[in-house]
Order: structure tokens, then sequence, then C-alpha cells
């Protein structure tokens, strides 16, 4: 992503303690950054973790292989299923 001073519109504005902006303004002089491009990382880096944990799918060994195996073969159609995919055939038709 580029960080270019030209492409920021977006203000963000936050009350915190004098504790916290202490703790930040701390963290932020460690890592050799302003307090706003520490927090504007910082907060980035939360929210893509959290797109992320809440997008993905956890799956243990046994189960990968379970849902791979049922990818590579399925269970047969049950009757329903059969009529309800020649009906939506008969009004949109093939799947293919």
């Amino acid at each position: 992503m580029k960080n270019d001073t030209a492409n920021k519109n977006a203000r963000l504005e936050a009350r915190i303690t004098p504790d916290i902006h202490a703790l930040i303004k701390r963290a932020a002089e460690l890592q050799g950054r302003t307090v706003s491009d520490f927090v504007v990382s910082a907060a980035r880096d939360a929210a893509i973790r959290t797109i992320e944990q809440t997008e993905m799918i956890h799956l243990s060994q046994e189960n990968q292989i379970r849902f791979a195996e049922a990818l590579i073969n399925p269970a047969p159609l049950v009757p329903a299923m059969e009529r309800a995919m020649e009906a939506h055939k008969k009004l949109v038709g093939s799947f293919e």
C-alpha cells in the first residue's frame, strides 16, 4: 500500500485517556514513527486481522480431509434436490 500524504483525505479522531496516549506515544517513539502513523498502522493491522479471522474458515486436519473427500466424491442427490434442479432447468435453463 502506497504511503503518500497527497492521497490521505479521511480523518479519524478518538478521545483517549492520558495514560493510553502516553503508552501510544512511547510505542511510536520506539518505532521511530509519529503517533499518527503508529495509530494508523496499528488500526490497519487490527482491521486486516479482524477481517481475515471473520472470513477465513478454520478446519482441523481431519475436517480438511472430510471436506476434500466430499468435493471429490459428493453424496448422491436426494430426490427433492433432483426435482428442484429439474424445475430450475425448465425455468432458467441448464447449469452448464
